[in-house]
């Protein structure tokens, strides 16, 4: 039996369940068709009242999946999509997604240290997706998309190694090499409005329906002990 406290049985079920190709035009009709507004956090937490709560970055395909399932996450107030790890200012959404910056689709999460840990959000970005695509997940294909767990000082990037050291020593992906970047956070820039609470907000999107809820699913199938109570 594995150690429990890693969590590593989970990732059996993963690998093999890459995600559906319908509604990757609808996303990309998005791309095509929307014009950039600025952010507003979302209704349920004020940008004053997020400072107390520490953040971490994380990148693991489409910011739409990310941000759905680290706000099912207990212990994470709020969730901002956005693009993080390249070197253009002010990037868009239309300029990232046609993977014309050296950006990914990130997301920003804000979390209370005394109810969940870092090393337990490392958990749950590696259970959440499959490391070992290099520049891709599910349908949606490009280095926009890799796989990426930004540091901000020394004591996590000691986390999320001893974690992919403990992945491979496990050999939870049989023998298939993890790809995730382990690299500094610099900086993060939000999304336009329209990409926040988007899979709250567009539920029958077929992106959504076919892509986003089916690896939220999956999450919480394997992550029980770690969600939200109901109405939270």
């Amino acid at each position: 039996m594995r150690p429990k406290h890693l969590l590593l049985l989970f990732f059996v079920s993963l690998i093999g369940t890459s995600c559906q190709s319908h509604g990757k035009e609808n996303k990309k009709a998005v791309i095509a068709g929307s014009e950039p507004q600025p952010i507003v956090v979302g209704a349920d937490m004020a940008q004053q009242d997020l400072e107390s709560y520490e953040t971490a970055y994380f990148a693991s395909g489409c910011f739409w999946c990310v941000e759905a399932i680290f706000e099912s996450v207990k212990g994470v107030q709020e969730v901002i999509s956005g693009y993080s790890g390249g070197t253009e200012e002010n990037p868009t959404y239309e300029q990232v997604g046609r993977g014309l910056t050296s950006h990914a689709e990130a997301v920003k999460v804000y979390y209370d240290p005394e109810v969940i840990s870092f090393t337990a959000l490392v958990q749950v970005f590696f259970g959440s997706h499959d490391p070992t695509t290099l520049n891709r997940q599910g349908p949606d294909r490009g280095p926009q998309y890799r796989s990426v767990a930004f540091y901000k000082d020394e004591n996590e990037r000691k986390i999320i190694a001893a974690y992919i050291a403990a992945l491979q020593e496990q050999n939870v992906y049989q023998g298939e090499p993890i790809t995730t970047e382990v690299i500094a956070f610099e900086k993060f820039y939000d999304a336009e409005d329209y990409h926040q609470d988007y899979e709250k907000k567009h539920p029958k999107n077929s992106y959504i329906t076919n892509v986003s809820i089916p690896r939220l699913n999956r999450f919480k199938k394997n992550f029980p002990d770690y969600l939200k109570e109901q109405g939270h």
